[in-house]
């Protein structure tokens, strides 16, 4: 995978979002054309980001596709995330509703969900698109 990444950002951490190859796919479409522009994880998760961090993001294959970095970092009690971070997650319809039942279902299947759960609540910027890889 590393040859994939090109040289100036083999440094960086990688992830896939979501929990499932279909989902890690899903989001990143959404990434890749600008809507969205956010995201949520549990606050012990490994992955945790600092304003400035770049990543590189994975598709479902666990093939590199972007870089993005973090411009922002808000922790959040599960019931206090707001509608326009919702938004900004750019999911389904991007209502707070929307937010809420999927991230319900989300950490349900984690096994990790509360409504007062603490979130590491995060805005990203795309820096970069991968678009010489090979197609899949």
């Amino acid at each position: 995978m590393n040859e994939l990444i090109p040289e100036r950002y083999q440094h960086l951490r990688t992830f896939a979002f979501g929990d499932s190859p279909a989902l890690a796919d899903e989001l990143l479409e959404l990434v890749m054309k600008g809507v969205k522009t956010a995201t949520c994880s549990t606050e012990d998760e490994p992955n945790t980001s600092t304003p400035g961090e770049r990543w590189v993001v994975l598709d479902g294959h666990g093939e590199p596709r972007c870089v993005i970095e973090t411009t922002e970092v808000t922790y959040r009690r599960f019931n206090d995330v707001e509608a326009d971070f919702a938004f900004d997650e750019g999911e389904g319809d991007r209502s707070l509703a929307y937010w809420r039942s999927a991230h319900r279902a989300y950490f349900g299947r984690l096994g990790r969900f509360s409504e007062d759960m603490m979130l590491m609540c995060e805005r990203f910027r795309l820096v970069e698109v991968f678009g010489d890889l090979p197609p899949r």
